[in-house]
């Protein structure tokens, strides 16, 4: 199953983090990273703290969503991510993104994201690797962008 996963740190080393972040991707079982964004820098919307780093990575693999969401959980907490709050500054955020072209709406898990196509730090990155992306029910991300182009994203060297 091919999937995108959001990346996002604002606490700590969040360029270590990313990286390393990407590390762990390709080293999951039965999944392989294909592909990764640039990082971008970008102010915390929603939230408070230091600006955060952002990357889209595109992986390939065996897992069924909610495993893969459990294993995205478990890097999560190996950076020590805390959730005292909703939008709370974050050592690392690993999000489903996009799981082939399915729609998953449990408790747990809502995929496609539901702010995703709200947010420059998925959108550009995910145009980046992926420009003919699309998002079951809402049409090509490409039809997205302008809604986003207020938003403060910078593209790191």
């Amino acid at each position: 199953m091919i999937a995108y996963i959001g990346i996002g740190a604002n606490l700590g080393d969040a360029l270590a983090n990313v990286d390393d972040a990407l590390v762990r991707l390709a080293k999951m079982p039965s999944t392989q990273l294909l592909a990764s964004s640039a990082k971008y820098r970008t102010a915390p919307i929603d939230s408070s703290g230091d600006d955060y780093i952002n990357a889209v990575a595109l992986i390939d693999t065996n897992l069924g969503a909610h495993a893969l969401l459990a294993a995205l959980q478990d890097i999560e907490l190996a950076h020590g991510r805390e959730r005292p709050y909703r939008n709370a500054p974050r050592t690392l955020d690993l999000d489903v993104l996009l799981y082939g072209d399915q729609v998953i709406d449990t408790p747990a898990l809502q995929v496609p994201h539901p702010r995703m196509l709200e947010r420059a730090f998925v959108v550009v990155p995910l145009l980046e690797i992926a420009p003919d992306a699309a998002v079951p029910g809402r049409g090509p991300v490409q039809q997205f962008i302008g809604d986003v182009a207020s938003q403060q994203i910078a593209k790191l060297p």
